[in-house]
């Protein structure tokens, strides 16, 4: 593209009829869209294309696809052809033409050729080899999309746009295979694809141009851009990326933050692919928390005594873990009470944790460190007996919850996450006035738990304010520079609105 620098989101637009895709490529253009794609196929009646292309406010690839290729073109392939010559003849930017049917059509006039390949069940081996053969067709730009069946396959594809003379598109489809979406203007890609809104994609994987545009800011993505991440199974449902990009672009750090769907029997290649994919920061979350730590080279103090990581970094040669939760934790605690974080505030008070999973763990080293009487209950009574013993706390039966008498309740149950926000784990006749309630949920902010605690005049914190302070610190240790707490904590309160209507 004559006017690009670096690399432009190409929206893909789908519609029945001509006026819906006139009106949608209209609208984009409006709000920055600089490249769109018209699905050609998608049109049901007979096409025109002097009226799509007439008046264009962006630039446009004409694109008509079979139904092996994704696509919902319903006429014979004399009549794609003749279409997509059709489309050149009128002035399209680009034309997207497949392996097949590319010595078909020869060049014409000012517009660019793709040349592309489909495979939707996987990403084939022999890549290389199919490039060239793409390349070999009169390409301007060669572009393969597969789909990924390990995250490995993402680091194949971007190695491949990284090395190609030809520019490339590579797209890996699928949600292991999104972060290649966001990672393919830093390694050379001329575009990455869009879809006009998150409910309507149009191929696995796509993201909105309102996603790539405002939370990944994709148009600024260069070689220098430094990445970060959360690694899950599953991963979509992780709000770290909205939180963390937004504090990158408030301070105008040449940064980005991505979901790594990552199963567990592909973690320990993907720590070994990840300082090449230009990655220097991870957030760890479930199933990886105990797991990672066999791939690092050095674990910090509190994440040994935790026995879990939350944060990696990469770091000259050096792989090293750190458990972000229980700072995010005690901070949050402490200034509830008014305390100072690091002092003994706790010693003497009984303090009782509904839950023994990871997050119980981390927040019960950190309470015992500062002096409290732990107790711990779970509705599975052996999980109980065993964070306590390790801790050197209590375990309690479940049904004696109410009658711990406990200066601190802390839940770490998913009771009252929405979309059961009308659960609690603690009934209401056991809060009483002065007591701090800590709820970890954060989704809803404002548990059943939490508005009966305040009915009863206890000090709360909540799950968005653990879960941000665990994001300051991880923050400070992916950039060095202190967290835009403030942002951060708007943003997410924000998403998790929007999110639930």
């Amino acid at each position: 593209m004559s006017d690009q620098v670096g690399s432009v989101i190409c929206v893909s637009i789908g519609r029945g009829r001509h006026k819906h895709m006139i009106a949608e490529h209209k609208h984009l253009a409006e709000n920055g869209a600089r490249l769109v794609e018209l699905r050609l196929d998608y049109i049901r009646r007979a096409v025109t294309l002097r009226r799509l292309l007439k008046n264009r406010q962006s630039l446009v690839v004409a694109t008509c696809r079979r139904p092996q290729d994704g696509g919902k073109w319903q006429g014979t392939e004399a009549e794609r052809v003749m279409l997509l010559r059709s489309a050149i003849v009128e002035g399209a930017d680009y034309v997207d033409l497949e392996e097949e049917i590319a010595d078909e059509i020869p060049r014409y006039g000012d517009t660019k050729r793709i040349i592309s390949m489909h495979d939707f069940d996987e990403t084939p081996q022999n890549l290389e080899e199919i490039h060239a053969r793409l390349a070999s067709k009169d390409a301007d730009i060669v572009k393969i999309a597969c789909m990924a069946n390990s995250p490995h396959d993402v680091t194949r594809i971007l190695r491949l746009i990284e090395n190609s003379e030809i520019p490339t598109v590579g797209i890996c489809m699928g949600d292991m295979g999104m972060p290649s979406r966001i990672l393919a203007g830093k390694f050379g890609s001329p575009f990455s694809f869009a879809t006009f809104h998150h409910e309507r994609t149009i191929a696995p994987g796509q993201l909105s141009f309102q996603d790539m545009t405002d939370v990944y800011r994709y148009e600024s993505i260069d070689q220098d851009t430094e990445v970060f991440g959360v690694i899950a199974d599953p991963v979509a449902h992780s709000m770290s990326p909205v939180i963390h990009n937004a504090g990158f672009e408030s301070m105008d750090m040449n940064r980005v933050y991505l979901p790594f769907r990552i199963p567990k029997d592909h973690l320990n290649q993907f720590i070994d692919d990840a300082p090449g994919l230009g990655i220097r920061g991870l957030s760890v979350t479930i199933p990886h928390k105990q797991e990672v730590m066999a791939s690092l080279t050095k674990i910090e103090s509190g994440a040994k005594k935790i026995g879990a990581v939350n944060t990696v970094i990469f770091d000259d040669g050096e792989i090293v873990g750190y458990n972000t939760d229980l700072y995010g934790a005690m901070v949050s605690l402490a200034e509830a009470a008014g305390e100072d974080p690091d002092s003994q505030w706790l010693k003497g008070k009984r303090v009782l944790l509904l839950g023994a999973g990871g997050v119980a763990r981390a927040i019960g080293v950190g309470v015992k460190d500062r002096g409290a009487e732990l107790l711990v209950t779970s509705r599975t009574y052996e999980r109980a007996i065993e964070l306590s013993t390790k801790l050197e706390g209590e375990a309690i039966v479940w049904e004696e919850r109410h009658s711990a008498n406990a200066d601190v309740l802390i839940n770490c149950t998913p009771v009252g996450m929405h979309p059961k926000m009308n659960d609690t784990p603690f009934e209401e006749a056991g809060l009483t006035r002065g007591m701090i309630v800590f709820d970890t949920i954060y989704n809803p902010e404002q548990t059943l738990l939490i508005k009966q605690a305040r009915k009863h005049e206890c000090r709360t914190v909540t799950g968005v304010e653990m879960f941000v302070r665990q994001a300051e610190l991880q923050f400070k240790l992916f950039t060095s520079e202190d967290a835009p707490l403030d942002v951060m904590r708007e943003t997410f309160r924000r998403t998790i609105s929007s999110a639930n209507y």
